[in-house]
């Protein structure tokens, strides 16, 4: 397939709004190519080189790309750039500026295959001369392609892709492509993607084996798997009543959940929620994992904390989250924040992948497995069967430094769901015991001009819920509250990446924000109460036709969730849920009062 094809249909859904036409229009694209390019067309569509636990990034910046613009076109670099901050995009302006018919001598442009392999030789390009090389290839590239293919050969370039299509929408498109587009056939391939964290993996099995050939796609050491996750609950009494009256709690450490890949020869590999390799950031545990157990290959998981080395007690999440995205200064940061990682689940042993296994099997052999020491450890358990044990095991976890209990589902049931959310597992913080001061995490879509002091920067953030059934995030209010000067001096930068010159796609809302963003970044927010809103769009229409659900007083608590990917934040069942929760609290508080 022409690069040039691929550049048509990427018009074409970037111009719909509407999910279904957008799945249609991939369905299409991937019939038209197999094999090894259809890999390559679904990693491209992604913003991807690779899946995304391998890390690899182009590392081009902006001024790199703006000066191979200028010298595919023949225009200064100053005059690309004030192009740019006229458009806002380097590819509009790319296109803007190669608007001119190809010459037949200069024959066909590349191939999709071309064109990836030269971007993968730019993301290996390092050491000296390294910046010249990236820029010649780009150059190089540009020099080939038609006005259109320049657009998203850039934004690809930069990381900006702006098309609008998630995980999800893929895998909708693979499913009416390659299956017969029954339920039972959707939710195979969605496995799948759960346990590879691979589409394009999961796309060429079906491409050449179909849905039956998705049985080959296992777990494996090396790649990780899409993290399960929890539910949220404001009691106790209905934790347990959902788990049928017993359950296993554990203490909710505030930490950097990590899923960690130890093979039975050679380094162990650390993951982050959003599967992005964390290995060179915390050295240490790389360095004990395999001394910690007993017997290898092993996949276990498990949440890193800061803790007192004088006091072994455990440090709030700010501490750890300096050592985050670390790459220099690692022995002094070692020694300034010490991390455990106190492990819950096992994943894989040394007999083979334990997915499948109700969770007191796993955790039986987990706790076999591991030797533990100050920086590998076993997260605290108890099995309780009454509301009364419950709260006393809850309030060692808040005088132990936790923020609350994880409750894991005892039934036979309880096996590890790769990417699923459900009753299995379900989260009481410590937040839920007071009115609405539970925390939410939102995704940016949006930003709104600071004025007065706050001129020059944004004032205020669109915010929203995820929701997956619909694939969309739909807005819950407008925070402009918690912020710091240099924070807010620091946004449009930490934004820039996501800014978008037009709704989403998979945005819904009924605010126009200053500016637009693709839906990546994720903060954490409280306020008052939720109320209803003609305005904001979340959980629209399921409580009162017209409206849908607000954050009354939002308030910024400083907390940017970088170990969150969008589509992992909170939900809009979740909101509802909350909503429901805080509507019901009064009544029970006037039945205490009546009848004490």
């Amino acid at each position: 397939m022409r690069f040039a094809e691929l550049a048509e249909a990427y018009t074409k859904v970037e111009a719909t709004p509407k999910r279904l036409e957008m799945r249609s229009l991939l369905a299409e694209l991937l019939g038209r190519v197999s094999g090894e390019e259809l890999g390559e067309l679904l990693y491209l569509s992604q913003g991807l080189l690779a899946p995304e636990y391998e890390g690899i990034e182009l590392g081009m910046a902006d001024s790199l790309a703006r000066r191979a613009v200028a010298i595919a076109t023949h225009v200064p670099e100053r005059e690309v750039a004030l192009d740019v901050k006229a458009s806002g995009d380097l590819g509009t302006t790319a296109e803007a500026l190669l608007r001119r018919p190809r010459l037949p001598e200069e024959g066909p442009g590349p191939t999709v295959s071309e064109v990836y392999r030269t971007l993968r030789r730019i993301a290996e390009a390092s050491g000296e001369g390294s910046q010249e090389l990236k820029v010649n290839l780009l150059v190089g590239l540009l020099g080939r392609v038609a006005p259109v293919e320049a657009r998203y050969l850039v934004r690809f370039v930069l990381g900006r892709l702006r098309l609008g299509v998630r995980e999800m929408t893929i895998l909708d498109a693979l499913a009416a492509r390659f299956s017969d587009g029954s339920k039972e056939a959707r939710a195979r391939i969605e496995a799948a993607f759960n346990v590879s964290s691979d589409l394009a993996r999961v796309a060429e099995v079906l491409s050449a084996s179909g849905v039956a050939g998705l049985d080959e796609i296992r777990l494996t050491v090396g790649r990780p798997v899409r993290p399960m996750l929890a539910e949220r609950s404001p009691d106790l009494a209905d934790v347990l009543e959902r788990m049928e009256g017993r359950a296993a709690l554990e203490y909710k450490y505030d930490g950097l959940r990590v899923q960690a890949h130890v093979p039975a020869n050679g380094p162990a590999r650390l993951f982050s929620r959003r599967l992005e390799d964390l290995s060179g950031q915390f050295p240490e545990l790389v360095e004990a994992l395999p001394r910690a157990l007993a017997r290898r290959p092993a996949i276990v998981e498990g949440e890193c904390v800061s803790v007192d080395p004088d006091t072994d007690e455990i440090r709030p999440f700010q501490e750890v989250s300096r050592r985050r995205g670390r790459k220099y200064d690692l022995a002094r940061m070692q020694e300034e924040v010490p991390v455990s990682l106190f492990l819950f689940d096992l994943l894989l042993d040394a007999d083979g992948p334990l997915l499948d296994r109700a969770l007191p099997e796993r955790r039986t052999r987990l706790e076999a497995l591991v030797r533990p020491d100050p920086q590998v450890r076993l997260a605290t358990q108890r099995l309780v069967g009454d509301v009364a044990s419950a709260q006393a095991f809850f309030d060692e976890s808040i005088a132990a430094g936790c923020e609350g209990v994880m409750a894991k589902s005892l039934s036979n049931e309880s096996l590890y769901r790769a990417g699923a959310r459900g009753d299995w597992w379900i989260k009481y913080k410590r937040e839920y015991t007071t009115g609405l001061a539970d925390s939410i995490d939102g995704a940016v879509v949006g930003a709104f001009l600071g004025r007065g002091r706050r001129a020059g920067t944004y004032g205020a953030l669109l915010m929203a819920v995820y929701d997956p059934g619909q694939d969309r995030f739909e807005s819950f209010c407008k925070v402009g509250s918690g912020f710091d000067d240099a924070g807010l001096k620091a946004l449009p930068e930490r934004l820039r990446s996501y800014e978008v010159d037009h709704v989403p796609p998979e945005v819904s809302t009924g605010l126009v924000p200053d500016r637009w963003m693709r839906p990546g970044l994720v903060l954490e927010v409280r306020g008052a109460e939720l109320s209803l809103s003609p305005i904001h769009r979340a959980a629209f229409g399921r409580i009162r036709p017209g409206a849908g659900l607000a954050l009354r007083f939002p308030r910024f608590t400083g907390r940017y969730r970088e170990d969150k990917g969008a589509t992992e934040a909170t939900t809009s069942k979740e909101l509802e849920e909350m909503f429901a929760t805080q509507v019901k609290r009064p009544t029970r508080a006037r039945e205490t009062a009546e009848n004490p």
